[in-house]
């Protein structure tokens, strides 16, 4: 199994989860940030940062782009925006706003996310999430 097939599996482990805002807990609860963090916790190893607090609204209240900033700290940017089985997806809701939703891609056209009133669920990635990609990286080792 390679290292980005560990990504997916325990990414799929998460599939079903409930949505709870700043949870990060396998089958109890989580968020699109505590599913990355989950999924890092179990192919990466301890989380390298606690994130702050955050409300549901913070990157657009703040004009923050501190999901980005984050994700060039800990992981690879794909400068070329294509994401494989594996990548951590990072998105902006709209044009102009601060990028605060995160999957994690299961193939060039799936991801797994979480989103407020669902659980856990892998997706295809069409036309209307690609638009919204704000950058692609990759997990330490892949």
């Amino acid at each position: 199994m390679t290292r980005r097939d560990e990504i997916v599996a325990a990414a799929r482990l998460w599939i079903g989860t409930p949505y709870r805002h700043q949870a990060s807990l396998i089958g109890v609860g989580c968020d699109c940030l505590g599913l990355v963090r989950g999924v890092w916790r179990m192919t990466v190893g301890e989380e390298p940062e606690a994130p702050p607090p955050y409300t549901a609204d913070w990157a657009e209240a703040k004009l923050d782009e501190a999901l980005l900033r984050a994700a060039l700290r800990w992981f690879v940017p794909l400068p070329d925006g294509e994401m494989a089985a594996g990548d951590l997806i990072v998105f902006r809701w709209r044009d102009g706003s601060p990028a605060k939703h995160l999957g994690i891609a299961t193939s060039a056209t799936r991801m797994i996310h979480a989103h407020d009133g669902a659980s856990v669920c892998e997706v295809h990635v069409g036309a209307g999430w690609r638009r919204r990609i704000a950058g692609v990286f990759a997990f330490p080792g892949t």
